[in-house]
């Protein structure tokens, strides 16, 4: 095995950083299709950061899916490596969460599903194509990629879910009450987006006519933010957004829509 490709990231992490896009993934029809359906149902998360407490959090949330997964975080630092197998301490046996040397190559491993965030965000956008297809190539027949940013505390994400093909939606998850209007997330859109938020550009779109809708249904406002989110939501679905219908009334603010809505002209 080579040495691992990428970079050395700032390895920024925090409890509780990731749980809207955990919240997603368990929730995610096609996601869990993918776990249940897995002979070997391996998870990498790529670029856990200085403290491996995030993987740990996925592991155990992931389980609600599937009992028996095995998750692997992946570093491409050796000391964070280390750092994360001491502080697993004896836990991390018991819940078949390892920690190994790796990056876009993702070490040899077939996972069912790789989770890269805050990664990235950190590499010139040219760079992208060239680390999905490297982690695509790895993947397990039917595999999944999720490409994430988010800010320091998990209050405002965006996340792309890709598949051996390509990019398949776009996902962006907020606290309600901690937005003045959606287009506050697009300071975390994806590499692959954020610089084609400019007017004439799909994503700018979206984001535009959130923020209208989001103001017509200020009235729904006094029912609090989670109201108003669904109500934006209801509001775009009926102007023509091929927006996904959440699976159940979650406390996030989601939008979901299919790649084919954002993908830069």
């Amino acid at each position: 095995m080579g040495a691992p490709i990428g970079q050395l990231t700032r390895g920024t992490t925090g409890f509780n950083r990731l749980r809207r896009s955990d919240r997603w993934l368990t929730h995610s029809p096609r996601v869990r299709a993918t776990l249940l359906s897995a002979v070997h149902p391996l998870v990498v998360d790529l670029g856990y950061g200085a403290r491996p407490v995030t993987t740990l959090e996925m592991a155990a949330r992931l389980r609600v899916v599937r009992e028996d997964l095995r998750v692997v975080g992946l570093e491409i630092d050796p000391q964070r490596v280390v750092s994360a197998c001491a502080a697993g301490g004896d836990s991390a046996p018991d819940n078949h969460v390892e920690f190994a040397l790796g990056g876009f190559e993702l070490a040899g491993l077939q996972p069912v599903l790789v989770r890269a965030f805050n990664v990235l965000r950190q590499y010139p956008a040219q760079a992208v194509p060239e680390a999905w297809s490297r982690m695509s190539t790895q993947l397990a027949p039917g595999g999944l990629i999720v490409d994430g940013t988010c800010d320091e505390l998990g209050r405002r994400c965006c996340w792309v879910l890709l598949d051996a093909d390509g990019p398949v939606s776009l996902t962006l998850a907020c606290d309600p009450f901690a937005i003045q209007r959606p287009s506050d997330l697009a300071e975390r859109l994806p590499k692959v987006l954020i610089h084609h938020n400019v007017a004439g550009q799909p994503i700018h779109t979206l984001l535009t006519d959130a923020d209208r809708a989001w103001a017509s249904v200020a009235g729904h406002g006094v029912f609090g933010p989670r109201v108003r989110w669904r109500a934006m939501l209801d509001l775009l679905r009926a102007q023509g957004f091929p927006i996904e219908p959440p699976r159940r009334r979650m406390r996030d603010g989601v939008l979901t829509v299919p790649w084919a809505t954002v993908s830069p002209g």
